[in-house]
């Protein structure tokens, strides 16, 4: 069938990587258990999937699969084998296409060589499977073809096929979802890519070959605009200039400020503007691996939604590859926050995608992540570029942003990179706490529907409270960086974009709780008196109700009356591995080491009472400052943001001329 109408190809893995394996087959290789008969409680609780009961079903190994991969697009199944494509790479996601696109029906297209079935089945949105079409096939590169309505998938479904191998070998050549007619899609559209990328030349250079790599889908990318922000350049990394080369010619590399990944992407979507040669503009992080097959099926389900949409990819974590990080995302607009809308952290090894019924039901998106986002051009022409958030709600406010002009936002499976993931960081209390605090503030001004940000100013004091309580001197300090900064005013988030970072890291000096000891640098020296003796195992949940009473007001008064401990600062009382390091177990303690969460050295957290009553005493006044000046501030803020995200106001910050160039 025609390229044109090639909505998804059937892949196999890039490197025959046993974790990721499951994202892209399934033999049922992982589990001994009966295999359930058709769909009952009990057998959707055991977690497997009823094989045909007709044919000898042999179960594969993990060396037997990886064995079996023929380069991209091939498969070799030994006789009497069955091999299910019913995964997360390979199926085909049914209820996404239905909602959102003008498509009304699927062609699947199988070539195989050998004798055994194809057999096309379908779920719905409980993950019931059911058997909807079926071939025999026997020779050698015959094409079997299926037209597959997509009237059905209402509240979620996918499509998927399996092959089974009679008394001889049967291989897969190649497989795709296709289009009905070629002529049914609106447009055939290309994207540049935007990369923001920050001193990781060991990432970023693999995943620019990775791209060169696909030469169907480079054909689909007009420009891949790299924005080094970093002090040691990509371009002076070994192997720079082959990715460049094997990229033909598509790469620019852009070096300016760091303006964190706002900066970075606002700059990838204006030179994508100002180019005219794209419909779509695709955001991709630096630190992450990447499945080029995604890239094409971003486009084609942009090409053919009903109206202009913001489509995600997905994410897997870069240390554990068959592990999803969130399959949609949202918003709790009373708290203002975040929030994901499925499970987090499923394992596709574990538990795959016929073997797990909660995948089976479409999941709408409020906001996708920019690891990896496409874009219209039309839809940056409506919105403007990035707030100058730096990091942290710029992808989330421009959901928001998004939903209020009326654009669809759709988190698409089978679209993904793997990212190095956030499990093991301490971010809200390092640096970064400026942000998360700055911005979350930021966005609620721009798109709360609620008086004064409705619980959002108490959640923000909660958090303040909790930081002091845990003796988080820094991350607290930055906290109320970020309320005066949001106090203000529209104004300055352009002019300190260059410059916060280094303000905020400079309260180091004066918080030195911020600032990890290394344990390879031997200065760690873990006290004799350890977490254990003192009875200081975390329990699980924080007290409540009457008991979280009695722990609030003892804790406070432990704070307010008491004085620390001269010894605190000459030798911690205990050690806490990082799991156990609660905010309501730290207070216990005047000095206490807690262990960072990537496990490289210790925290160490000392109780001043002085600095803990004068940062509540501005905590509580810049909290009532906030909430008095709120619909003052939310008015100015939203009143200057077409302003603040316009392309002409961008161009100024990166110093360019109305052409692109850079000004005097």
């Amino acid at each position: 069938m025609a390229d044109a109408a090639l909505l998804q190809r059937v892949v196999m893995p890039l490197v025959h990587d046993p974790d990721v394996i499951p994202l892209y087959v399934d033999a049922d290789h992982w589990g001994t258990m009966p295999l359930y008969e058709d769909p009952g409680e009990k057998a959707a609780r055991r977690g497997f999937v009823r094989e045909a009961t007709d044919v000898a079903v042999l179960r594969l190994s993990d060396r037997a699969i990886s064995d079996s991969l023929i380069g991209r697009d091939g498969f070799a199944l030994p006789r009497g084998r069955r091999v299910s494509f019913g995964t997360y790479f390979n199926a085909f996601p049914a209820s996404y296409w239905a909602k959102w696109t003008t498509l009304t029906g699927v062609r699947l297209s199988v070539t195989t060589s050998g004798a055994g079935q194809v057999l096309v089945y379908r779920s719905n949105a409980r993950g019931i499977r059911q058997r909807v079409a079926g071939v025999a096939v026997s020779g050698e590169s015959r094409t079997s073809e299926f037209d597959l309505p997509l009237g059905q998938f209402g509240d979620g479904g996918w499509y998927w096929f399996d092959l089974v191998a009679a008394d001889t070998d049967l291989s897969l050549e190649s497989a795709g979802w296709y289009a009905p007619d070629a002529s049914t899609a609106p447009r055939t559209g290309t994207t540049s890519l935007a990369i923001t990328t920050l001193d990781r030349a060991a990432f970023v250079i693999p995943l620019l070959a990775s791209l060169a790599g696909d030469e169907d889908v480079l054909a689909l990318i007009d420009r891949v605009y790299l924005v080094d922000q970093g002090r040691s350049h990509v371009r002076d990394a070994p192997g720079f200039a082959d990715a460049e080369a094997a990229l033909g010619g598509k790469l620019d590399v852009i070096e300016q400020a760091n303006l964190g990944g706002s900066g970075g992407f606002s700059r990838g979507m204006l030179e994508t503007l100002r180019a005219g040669r794209s419909d779509y503009v695709l955001l991709l992080d630096d630190d992450v691996a990447i499945e080029p097959e995604g890239i094409r099926r971003m486009l084609r389900f942009a090409d053919f939604a009903k109206t202009p949409t913001i489509i995600g990819g997905h994410m897997f974590d870069m240390n554990d590859r068959s592990r999803l990080h969130a399959f949609a995302e949202g918003f709790d607009l009373t708290h203002f926050m975040w929030a994901a809308t499925s499970p987090s952290r499923h394992d596709f090894a574990s538990s795959n995608l016929r073997q797990t019924p909660w995948l089976h039901r479409r999941l709408d998106a409020e906001y996708t992540g920019w690891w990896m986002c496409l874009i219209p051009l039309a839809v940056v022409r409506e919105l403007g570029l990035s707030v100058p958030a730096f990091i942290k709600w710029d992808d989330a406010e421009y959901g928001l942003r998004a939903a209020e002009h009326g654009v669809p936002v759709v988190s698409l499976p089978g679209s993904a990179v793997w990212h190095v993931s956030w499990v093991d960081k301490d971010d809200t209390i390092d640096w970064q706490a400026f942000y998360h605090a700055r911005n979350r503030m930021l966005a609620a001004l721009l798109h709360s529907p609620h008086p004064r940000g409705g619980r959002l100013l108490r959640s923000q004091f909660a958090l303040d409270t909790k930081y002091l309580f845990a003796m988080q001197y820094f991350a607290e300090a930055a906290r109320l960086e970020a309320y005066r900064s949001v106090l203000a005013g529209p104004d300055a988030l352009h002019a300190e974009l260059p410059t916060r970072l280094a303000s905020v890291r400079a309260l180091l000096d004066e918080y030195p709780d911020g600032r990890a000891i290394p344990f390879d640098g031997g200065a760690v020296r873990v006290p004799v008196r350890s977490a254990v003796e003192e009875g200081a195992w975390a329990p699980v949940e924080p007290p409540g109700g009457r008991a979280m009473l009695v722990w609030l007001a003892r804790t406070l008064m432990r704070n307010v009356l008491r004085p620390a401990r001269r010894e605190q600062f000459t030798a911690p009382e205990a050690h806490l591995p990082s799991a156990d390091a609660r905010w309501w177990i730290i207070p216990r303690y005047d000095s206490v080491y807690v262990t960072n969460s990537e496990g490289s050295g210790v925290l160490w957290y000392r109780r001043d009472r002085p600095t803990f009553l004068r940062m509540m005493r501005e905590a509580w006044s810049l909290r009532r400052r906030l909430r008095r000046a709120w619909p003052t501030l939310s008015a100015e803020y939203r009143a200057a943001l077409p302003d603040v995200v316009s392309p002409e106001t961008w161009s100024e910050t990166f110093g360019l001329g109305p052409e692109g160039r850079p000004g005097r």
